[in-house]
């Protein structure tokens, strides 16, 4: 798993990632109103935000198998590069077309972008 620093540096955002990624896919599948402020009660609404979740999960464990199986670990930091500065540079996107969100989602695209970025650092200095 992580037993050395240069074992750290290059997989510690990928577990930062499964802990912020597992407990938001939760929230999305199965208390969107929590996140979205407004009552989501619509089979489809319902339906679209599970297999959000599904997607979000997927994604936590193949970064999981990056960080505890070396085979993985290239899928893993590509993918959590791909999905992390996707959602943030969506969401910078709408930042400038429709204003501030809360800062909740606020610190959620700093966060995304931050760990992205890390991510292709990462993928910039591994060792060929």
């Amino acid at each position: 798993m992580l037993k050395s620093k240069e074992d750290i540096r290059t997989k510690i955002h990928l577990l930062i990632s499964v802990f912020v990624v597992i407990p938001v896919s939760m929230v999305y599948g199965f208390f969107p109103e929590v996140m979205f402020q407004i009552p989501v009660t619509e089979i489809n609404e319902l339906n679209s935000l599970k297999a959000l979740m599904g997607v979000y999960l997927g994604f936590s464990y193949l970064w999981l198998l990056g960080v505890f199986r070396p085979r993985f670990l290239k899928a893993a930091l590509i993918s959590n590069v791909a999905f992390m500065l996707g959602l943030g540079s969506g969401r910078l996107l709408s930042l400038f077309l429709d204003g501030f969100p809360s800062p909740l989602f606020t610190v959620g695209t700093a966060g995304e972008l931050i760990l992205g970025f890390y991510g292709l650092s990462v993928l910039y200095n591994e060792k060929k």
